[in-house]
């Protein structure tokens, strides 16, 4: 039998890391736990990558997904509709903030936001303001890995194989309380600081130039950061002044990661489009979707007007069949409300790791936290390239996987370990993702 990588070319993945085809293969899921083809249980810490929100092992979404397939497998939304697709674009307007009712399916998160900027662009031509093309984000911040959500994306490491991206992409800092280059001893003031960088960059580039702001409610990458009071509020002032779509990234905040459909919701802004993928159908079949404002779309309802774009797989029946069962699971069961009451519990255990001098910081919100490892817990001294190395990718990952954890150690930025389990958990897991990572990270600190 041939060895796993022989064939399987992994994601995201140093392939000479399982030179004998060892790969780590996961065969089974119920709840917040999975097993591997040993026979071995984990703890679902990142709910697969930020999907799993219902949970494993949810038979009645196989069920509706199998429903649909024999009633109509496939059939593209270009020029045509199906029962499905209509059924969810009415749910999902039904369940966002303000006026976002105007639903473009696409396969996943990257196509959502590949499909944001190309709307922005196109948008603005036909609105007599032709030159409004770039596109402002934040530094660290992942957006995907399309070539457009790719130059959107923060991380210069993603890039540089890939160079020359898609002009246009405009860099600004994130809202890292913790390593805060200014009012570091002042949340608001920071939020404000942090803002007005938007503001700062916009007018640099020239307003006229400027079609859009991408943020995440609570940015990924960099580690679970959110924002600073006031934060969003000011970027909402600073999009209407300059005319810039102001677009919520919300593949991983939305569907109950931090308590609420929409992660614009938890903060209290509105967002002129929403791009979204992932908890939407929990993950048992793909599916995003691009939500934009009614006036976003009104340039496209001309006799000849038409958006020139669109996904193969976007609306796919099967997966708008297991969204809309998805999301009968979420009203049924109060996953919001769960996470909601739970929220504090969850920070309050992983907030016990601060005693341990490799944690530096404890950040997040709902179900969405990461845990920033320092050098030194009074300088907050970070590590360097060769200790991150050697500290996430030569121990933690393996070590805490070994230990029945499954999360994700990342050092995108300063070196942090996420968690972002489903929202079935309860304490019991809470305390078993603790004390998991306590036994970790006290062996990690010894080996520095």
């Amino acid at each position: 039998m041939a060895d796993v990588t022989d064939h399987l070319w992994l994601h995201f993945t140093r392939m000479a890391s399982y030179p004998g085809g060892e790969v780590p293969t996961i065969v089974r899921g119920d709840g917040a736990y999975v097993w591997d083809d040993r026979g071995r249980r984990y703890l679902d810490g990142l709910a697969g990558l930020f999907v799993v929100n219902a949970g494993h092992g949810r038979v009645e979404l196989a069920e509706a997904a199998a429903r649909q397939g024999a009633e109509l497998g496939y059939f593209p939304l270009w020029s045509y509709a199906h029962p499905r697709a209509i059924e969810l674009a009415e749910k999902i307007a039904s369940l966002t903030p303000g006026d976002l009712n105007r639903v473009f399916f696409t396969s996943g998160g990257s196509e959502a936001v590949e499909s944001a900027w190309k709307l922005a662009r196109a948008y603005f031509k036909r609105v007599g303001k032709p030159t409004k093309h770039k596109v402002v984000s934040r530094h660290l911040a992942y957006h995907g890995t399309s070539m457009g959500a790719l130059s959107i994306t923060g991380l210069p490491g993603l890039k540089v194989d890939f160079e020359p991206l898609v002009p246009g992409g405009i860099k600004v800092p994130n809202t890292n309380f913790f390593r805060a280059p200014e009012h570091g001893d002042s949340p608001e003031a920071f939020g404000r600081w942090a803002a007005d960088e938007i503001r700062r960059a916009i007018e640099r580039e020239g307003p006229d130039t400027v079609a859009a702001v991408f943020l995440e409610p609570v940015q990924n990458a960099g580690g679970c950061i959110p924002p600073p009071p006031g934060y969003f509020d000011r970027v909402r002032e600073i999009c209407d002044a300059y005319d810039v779509l102001l677009v919520s990234d919300e593949v991983i905040c939305a569907w109950g990661r931090l308590g609420e459909y929409f992660g614009a919701t938890r903060y209290g802004y509105q967002p002129d489009i929403v791009t979204t993928a992932k908890g939407l159908t929990s993950g048992y079949s793909p599916l995003g979707a691009m939500i934009a404002s009614d006036r976003l779309i009104e340039p496209f309802l001309t006799a000849t007007g038409m958006f020139a774009h669109g996904v193969t797989f976007g609306g796919h029946p099967v997966s708008c069949a297991v969204a809309l069962a998805n999301l009968e699971i979420f009203a049924r069961e109060d996953l919001n409300g769960q996470v909601r009451a739970r929220e504090a519990a969850f920070r309050a255990t992983l907030e016990k790791l601060r005693d341990l001098p490799i944690v530096g910081d404890v950040r997040g919100d709902g179900f969405f936290y990461g845990i920033e490892l320092v050098k030194d817990q009074a300088t907050r001294a970070a590590f360097d390239e060769a200790d991150s190395e050697r500290l996430l990718r030569g121990f933690l990952s393996h070590a805490l996987f070994e230990a029945g954890l499954y999360c994700r150690a990342d050092d995108r930025g300063d070196p942090v370990v996420q968690l972002s389990p489903p929202l079935v958990c309860d304490q019991r897991q809470f305390d078993e993702m603790e004390q998991t990572l306590r036994a970790v990270l006290t062996e990690a600190w010894s080996l520095l």
